[in-house]
């Protein structure tokens, strides 16, 4: 095999010279003397043009007829054209096909998502996949460079644990040779002794919540990172926390721009991603929710969905007499896989439809006490057109190791952070209770076994100090970034409370 391949994202450097490439079978058209193919190669897409007379007449059928995602690579001349994908093209003059495909099940044509699910094996190699994995990588290493840049330590926290870091409920029990332990809902526990040590740390791994949820905004197995500092209160966690966010954008608007406007993300509302975001208490959050301009809010949405609503059922009514009458196969092809996509669409309209009555009116019931819910957070959230930090929680609704606010005992120093758009949180966080008597007590008040968090007591028994921290979802901020209606779409290999194929 040729170990000089030219990678198609490297084409920009080889216009008017003779290179290889080596990939996949996007896709093709063509007819008489000349076929276009597409070439994936992991790096981009190629289109490469195939003339009978500049191709043996053998290679040039055997090339009309190969079948999609078959492997082979192609030697030609660069050249730069606007209206080939990626801006450039190969004129072809020679070509080897190394491994032929037959009968690959995942067309150009529109699936849908359970078959699509069920080989997501496949369906990484689509476009689209392709895309939002680019988008992830980078976000990872965003993350990633942004905590080394500013002197914090990695620690590795452990993904077997004996204790609850959220509720109880949500945790997953396996068996540990006879002995029951749990996998990891949060690094956090374990990171805040290492910031007695580090200063500055973060871990960064898998997160397991036996949530029994199915909604767009939950995985049962998912990636977080989580800082944690000593030495620090709540405003200068929100400050870390906006930075760090507002990086990672900037570094994807600067290093994925074609790969969002492939995905329809919204660049312009990406592009207002800088600090400061806004700044709400949870009670002024309460008082929104509760309020005529919430009211006025949610009504107006209801009437431009029932609009959009009356216009994808006037295309899909369209398109249904097209196919009903005498097309060509080609239109009658691109016309089945519209209607698949308008009647998922329309499908999505109608529930949002049905639901907005029940968000008005849990909206408009919400007691201040509550923990906010996903319908509340996404009414907070479109109101706003950049992220929203909602503080100061009530004690009752949060976690047992958050601080309690010196000047209001029933609110503790926490936030979550909302993406715009009706995305919802994509991060928590809280200062940490440093007091050891009072971290006694919220223990034994949730019910908890405090024979099991000795060692994390030892933290604040031995030289405690003011410390905190957070924890930012890999797929929820993907998700966000990308404009995916789903965080399934968001990992590779999704692990969902109904859904497990490979």
């Amino acid at each position: 095999m040729n170990n000089n391949y030219t990678t198609i994202d490297s084409l920009s450097q080889h216009t008017n010279r003779e290179v290889s490439i080596a990939g996949w079978l996007y896709n093709k058209r063509g007819s008489g003397k000349i076929q276009f193919i597409i070439i994936r190669d992991g790096t981009g897409l190629c289109q490469c043009i195939i003339e009978k007379g500049k191709v043996s007449d053998e290679l040039f059928e055997q090339l009309k007829h190969l079948g999609q995602e078959s492997s082979l690579s192609v030697t030609g001349t660069i050249r730069a054209d606007e209206r080939s994908v990626g801006g450039y093209e190969l004129a072809a003059t020679d070509a080897q096909v190394i491994c032929p495909a037959e009968g690959y099940p995942i067309t150009p044509k529109s699936h849908g998502i359970d078959f699509l699910l069920k080989n997501r094996h496949l369906h990484l190699r689509s476009h689209l996949q392709w895309c939002i994995g680019k988008i992830r990588h980078t976000v990872i290493d965003a993350v990633r460079r942004f905590f080394n840049d500013n002197g914090f330590t990695l620690i590795d926290t452990p993904i077997f644990t004996a204790i609850a870091g959220e509720e109880q409920q949500s945790l997953f029990e396996v068996d540990y040779f006879g002995s029951p332990l749990h996998l990891t809902q949060t690094g956090q526990l374990h990171l805040e002794s290492a910031a007695m040590s580090f200063g500055r740390v973060y871990c960064f791994g898998p997160t397991f919540r036996a949530e029994k949820s199915k909604t767009r905004r939950h995985l049962t197995e998912f990636w977080m990172v989580e800082p944690e500092v000593a030495f620090i209160e709540l405003d200068g966690l929100l400050e870390l926390a906006e930075n760090f966010v507002s990086s990672i954008v900037a570094r994807v608007l600067k290093d994925n721009k074609s790969q969002l406007e492939t995905l329809g993300a919204d660049i312009a509302s990406l592009e207002k991603i800088t600090p400061p975001f806004y700044r709400l208490t949870y009670t002024q959050c309460v008082e929104i929710l509760t309020s005529e301009r919430a009211r006025g809010f949610l009504a107006g949405q209801l009437q431009e969905m029932q609009e959009q609503k009356q216009q994808t059922e006037a295309k899909i009514a369209e398109l249904e007499k097209q196919q009903a009458g005498q097309i060509k196969q080609w239109q009658r092809d691109k016309n089945a896989a519209e209607l698949i996509e308008l009647r998922s669409e329309l499908a999505e309209i109608n529930t949002k439809i049905e639901n907005n009555p029940k968000h008005a009116q849990l909206a408009a019931e919400f007691t201040w006490g509550k923990d906010l819910g996903g319908s509340d957070e996404t009414i907070i959230s479109q109101m706003h057109d950049k992220p929203v930090f909602v503080t100061h929680y009530p004690k009752q609704a949060k976690a047992f190791y958050m601080k309690t606010d010196r000047e209001n005992e029933k609110v503790v120093l926490n936030f979550d952070l909302l993406a715009p758009a009706g995305f919802g949180e994509i991060i928590g966080g809280s200062v940490r209770e440093d007091d050891y008597e009072r971290l006694v007590a919220r223990i034994n008040e949730q019910g908890l076994n405090a024979e099991n968090y000795e060692w994390y007591l030892d933290l604040r028994k031995y030289g405690s100090v003011p410390h905190g921290g957070f924890g930012l979802g890999i797929e929820r901020t993907v998700a966000w970034i990308t404009n995916q209606k789903h965080i399934r779409q968001c990992i590779p290999f999704p692990r969902m409370m109904d859904k497990v194929y490979i």
